[in-house]
């Protein structure tokens, strides 16, 4: 991997893992047109690099984190059924759905939802729920939700979450801003995780030492996608809250289509 396609990686890592369009989707694309090979090294990248989103919303949101202590309560409530799928299986459900063919099954659907979820969810907007907090029951119920973006590739685990809000009675925005939140602590184990296994590989001999190189391209990385990460965040509370997701589910349309046009043309994607 060089430099310009970490750069280009993370711009997109930056983009679209607070968006409700699959940044999975959207690395198989990115990777396949750059012809980036999904070795162990890209796939760590990969992932570690939400480090740097993660900390987007941190800065974005330090007092939430600094205000209310009930807050962490709330998120570890949340983050429960996700660590549970994960660790019992994800190694399974990854070895079995995490194709291209499946990612972009998935996107198509989720698009195809997102074109109607503002009519479903109309009477949330009209409801003045700006001062509304998370209780303990949503958190966990948000929790789930998530979860399934864990079972399925290509969901999106920020519209699997936003719509999860929307489903307590939530607007958008509270919503979007709950999954935001969520994501700091999900986003971390992944990267520790992925972290931890590439270093015991190190150790047991089965995996090379990070070059220098290496270690740079993840700073960068990193760098980067938090850079975007604030960009892209701030604009879309915005752009979500007056304008709904049928934009969204038409993109993810379009992304499915790409991925099933790459894929039946012969290019290689993997799925990290």
């Amino acid at each position: 991997m060089t430099y310009l396609q970490a750069i280009i990686i993370a711009i997109i890592e930056g983009l679209t893992e607070f968006l409700p369009i699959s940044s999975t989707g959207h690395m198989v694309i990115a990777s396949a047109l750059m012809g980036i090979e999904g070795d162990a090294f890209t796939q760590l990248f990969e992932v570690v690099i939400q480090m740097g989103a993660i900390l987007s919303v941190v800065v974005l949101y330090w007092r939430r984190f600094i205000q209310n202590f009930d807050i962490y309560i709330k998120l570890a409530i949340a983050f429960v059924p996700t660590a549970i799928i994960g660790l019992l299986f994800y190694k399974h459900i990854k070895a079995v759905l995490a194709q291209p063919l499946v990612i972009a099954t998935v996107l198509l659907l989720g698009g195809i939802i997102l074109l109607f979820i503002d009519k479903y969810f109309e009477k949330n907007e009209r409801v003045d729920n700006t001062d509304a907090v998370f209780s303990y029951k949503n958190a966990f119920i948000v929790g789930c939700f998530q979860s399934l973006a864990v079972v399925l590739p290509g969901l999106s685990r920020a519209a699997a979450t936003i719509i999860g809000g929307l489903s307590q009675g939530f607007n958008r925005r509270i919503a979007a801003e709950f999954s935001f939140l969520l994501a700091v602590p999900t986003m971390a184990a992944a990267s520790l995780k992925d972290g931890y296994e590439y270093y015991k590989d190190v150790v047991e001999g089965a995996l090379p030492p990070l070059s220098s190189e290496q270690v740079w391209t993840l700073v960068l990385g990193n760098v980067v996608a938090f850079i975007v990460a604030l960009i892209a965040i701030k604009s879309f509370i915005g752009f979500l809250t007056n304008n709904g997701f049928k934009i969204f589910g038409w993109y993810r349309i379009v992304v499915g289509l790409l991925i099933l046009g790459l894929y039946f043309a012969g290019y290689e994607l993997f799925v990290d």
